[in-house]
């Protein structure tokens, strides 16, 4: 058993920069880089795309960036888990061993966990009485079950785990819960049983404080006059130990900053109840951490409790939620937000003389240097010089939203003067897409892993 393992993320979401993962296997050590693609709205977007290509429906930018850091990771022996496959984690296994196949890297081993995607099967599990409540409305599924895009079960790390003791240099699975990417290979390294719910309670913390990559080394953070070099942000690292204490760092020499407060920032992030933090693999108990800086860029945590999952998993469903479409326009001069707030009533106005009729609680109107995105915390100017007015609408008639788009162009010569700043094109009526969280029985759910070796 090794007295340390160094575990990094370099993905906070599908969208996130390339250099993360690069420079962490480039600047310093490293056994594990993790990579977290997936966020509720990505499962339905992929879905989507493999709907309209069967080879499709995985996070693409990870083959791309396989291509970049494989060559250093096989030579360093650093081990890749990600959730990059999305709804389609075989057609991902196939783009990344072409490519590695393609590059002469024999001998790779490719690890999939599948069995998170149950679109094909809500019927048969509705059936047979699962009812998929919503946990915020308590709705049935049944009432929106013909406009579903797509059904992901957050799977937990006991199959990652199955993977890497199978030899998997490269683990990929679909919907995978944030923490269980790090979970995972301190369970396989330090060989901790499933039910040693304390130190997968500290592995599930370290998970959670990494999982949004720079988030919790200085980026994102209210102290950013005293983050130095922000361009070159190191992405965070766990020294996982076996008793299941960690430190919080970063490579050596590498911009951002690591300390209390920029752990503590992310400990929080989209935090229920701290008490019970709830995952496939355990209930980790938040109030629990002990937590100190024991160095330059070094935050040690130890003392975290935990207890026994719950009998359910969370399913993420995505279902189709009529249509919207939203422009913007610079309003400006003397009396800018007057002319911003007119320029909206105009546009519904119009719309009503051409019985096109889109209700206020479908209306967004947003007048962005005023204060919108802080009222009432901060004041707000007197009288801006100029303003952005955003215009919005929502609804399930897309001829409705449709033709809301274009009356925005037209304040240009038929509103108050001062109008400008329009491009792009009239906004075009879009899919809205719904999120419905529910749980399901553990036991419906069978999860599975296979791993192939590149030829």
């Amino acid at each position: 058993m090794p007295d340390s393992v160094l575990v990094a993320n370099g993905q906070g979401f599908w969208g996130d920069s390339i250099l993360g993962p690069v420079r962490l296997v480039n600047e310093g050590p490293l056994d594990y880089l993790t990579l977290d693609y997936l966020a509720e709205v990505t499962m339905s977007i992929m879905q989507k795309l493999k709907g309209r290509d069967p080879s499709k429906g995985y996070a693409t930018d990870f083959v791309t960036m396989i291509r970049r850091v494989m060559p250093q990771c096989r030579e360093k022996g650093v081990r890749i888990i990600a959730n990059a496959g999305g709804v389609n984690p075989h057609g991902c296994r196939e783009a990344v061993m072409a490519t590695l196949s393609k590059m002469g890297m024999k001998g790779v081993r490719v690890g999939v966990v599948e069995g998170d995607d149950i679109l094909e099967d809500l019927p048969r599990l509705m059936e047979g009485g699962q009812e998929f409540t919503n946990m915020d409305t308590g709705a049935p599924l049944s009432t929106v079950v013909d406009r579903v895009l797509s059904a992901n079960v957050y799977i937990g790390a006991a199959p990652i785990v199955e993977a890497l003791d199978d030899g998997a240099d490269i683990v990929i699975t679909g919907r995978a819960t944030d923490p269980s990417l790090v979970v995972a290979p301190l369970i396989h390294e330090f060989g901790w049983n499933l039910d040693d719910y304390d130190r997968l309670a500290a592995a599930t913390v370290a998970g959670h404080i990494v999982e949004c990559g720079a988030q919790c080394t200085g980026g994102n953070f209210t102290g950013w006059r005293n983050v130095p070099d922000l361009a070159r942000i190191g992405y965070p690292v766990i020294e996982a130990h076996p008793d299941g204490s960690f430190v919080v760092t970063k490579h050596s020499g590498t911009g951002g900053l690591v300390n209390r407060q920029t752990v503590t920032s992310q400990l929080v992030y989209e935090m229920g109840d701290p008490t019970r933090y709830i995952t496939p693999d355990v209930i980790a108990d938040f109030t629990s951490i002990e937590l100190e800086e024991s160095g330059l860029d070094r935050v040690s945590i130890q003392g975290i409790r935990g207890l026994a999952p719950t009998p359910t998993y969370k399913v993420s469903i995505s279902y189709a939620d009529g249509y919207k479409a939203s422009g913007q326009l610079v309003i400006a001069g003397p009396d800018a937000v007057e002319k911003a707030r007119l320029c909206a009533e105009i546009v519904f106005e119009r719309l009503e003389m051409d019985d096109c009729h889109i209700p206020e609680s479908q209306r967004l109107v947003e007048i962005l240097g005023t204060n919108v995105c802080h009222a009432g915390i901060v004041p707000a100017p007197k009288e801006p010089a100029e303003v952005v007015l955003r215009i919005g609408a929502k609804g399930h008639d897309r001829e409705a939203i449709q033709r809301f788009g274009m009356e925005i162009v037209p304040l240009v010569t038929s509103g108050p003067p001062g109008v400008t700043g329009f491009a792009g094109g009239r906004p075009k009526a879009t899919e809205v897409i719904g999120y419905w969280p529910a749980l399901i029985d553990k036991s419906l759910i069978t999860t599975r892993v296979t791993v192939e070796e590149v030829s």
